[in-house]
């Protein structure tokens, strides 16, 4: 067993520039933006390489341009002949860990985010809802928070690392969340640059939608083993795959417990793999002894490729 997890990022790590440098290297990043087009019916490569930043932010945009990226990066590497022992993604990222353990075709995956963006981006008018992060309470305490906000509506939908959860859900929830985390002794509560109450309750018209696309998707059983944010648990079959895209979209994502449970099983090597090191920082508030590296570009690239031969 290759003791290397491949970790994929989700939205909010994507920035004007990503992808361009291994591109122009390596012909098997290339060829991925190239898919995508091909997918899609616009390039991808220009909006990843030139943006502009505001259209890369827009939720439609966003989640296809991290998938490409992530999978360009994911390529690179395997022309390295790195492979990973196990995956997992964080929200938007599972589908590239799919994509990496054979579950999903890239093609096909693509133009699954593509829709899925478009389903989440409308499921809530635009301004109606959105997410905090909550830094310095235990997840525990937010979620009793949660509980506790009789105007709105405020849900736990990312547990991520010890102290860092972030809230989902409508204006007036988020408002009363807010104040009753700060009362209780939260550090800080920010609010984040995205566009809907993602992995709410309130996401769950897109989940409905995803269900109907997912039926027209060929799916296969996953060649590698690989942790869901949606149980914290392995899938083993295409049908606990369909079943796990589903609800993710409006359940909690359980990165920290995804992660305890791929240490717990022996796994001590981390490749953040994509755009951005959001996941290598959460990683290292869980476990300060695992070993983290990221792949982005080439100057990480050949970092971790030595820190891969060291470790031989």
């Amino acid at each position: 067993m290759s003791g290397i997890v491949f970790v994929f990022p989700g939205q909010g790590s994507q920035y004007v520039g990503m992808g361009q440098e291994l591109a122009g290297r390596y012909p098997e990043a290339a060829a991925v933006f190239q898919e995508a087009e091909a997918a899609l019916g616009w390039p991808v490569d220009k909006l990843c390489f030139t943006g502009p930043a505001e259209e890369l932010t827009r939720t439609e945009n966003t989640q296809p341009a991290v998938l490409t990226v992530s999978i360009a990066c994911f390529r690179v590497l395997a022309a390295h002949g790195v492979r990973p022992g196990a995956v997992a993604g964080h929200s938007l990222g599972e589908y590239s860990a799919l994509v990496a353990a054979g579950s999903l075709t890239f093609s096909e995956a693509v133009k699954l985010v593509a829709k899925r963006a478009q389903l989440m981006a409308t499921a809530v008018p635009a301004g109606q809802g959105g997410m905090v992060a909550v830094l310095g309470l235990e997840a525990e305490k937010v979620a009793a928070l949660c509980r506790q906000v009789k105007e709105g509506i405020a849900e736990a939908a990312n547990f991520n690392a010890p102290g860092q959860v972030v809230v989902a859900g409508d204006r007036e929830g988020l408002a009363a969340l807010s104040s009753l985390a700060k009362a209780a002794g939260a550090k800080r509560v920010v609010p984040l640059q995205v566009s809907g109450p993602f992995h709410s309750s309130l996401m769950a018209p897109a989940a409905r939608e995803l269900a109907r696309v997912l039926e027209e998707v060929p799916v296969a059983d996953p060649q590698v083993p690989l942790v869901t944010n949606v149980t914290a648990g392995y899938v083993y079959t295409a049908a606990q795959v369909k079943e796990n895209l589903i609800k993710q979209v409006a359940s909690p994502v359980r990165w920290e417990e995804s992660m305890r449970r791929l240490l717990a099983d022996g796994y001590r090597t981390f490749i953040e793999v994509g755009p951005g090191d959001v996941l290598s920082g959460l990683i290292k508030r869980i476990d300060r002894q695992a070993t983290i590296s990221q792949v982005e570009n080439i100057q990480t690239l050949e970092k971790t490729l030595a820190l891969l031969q060291e470790a031989k």
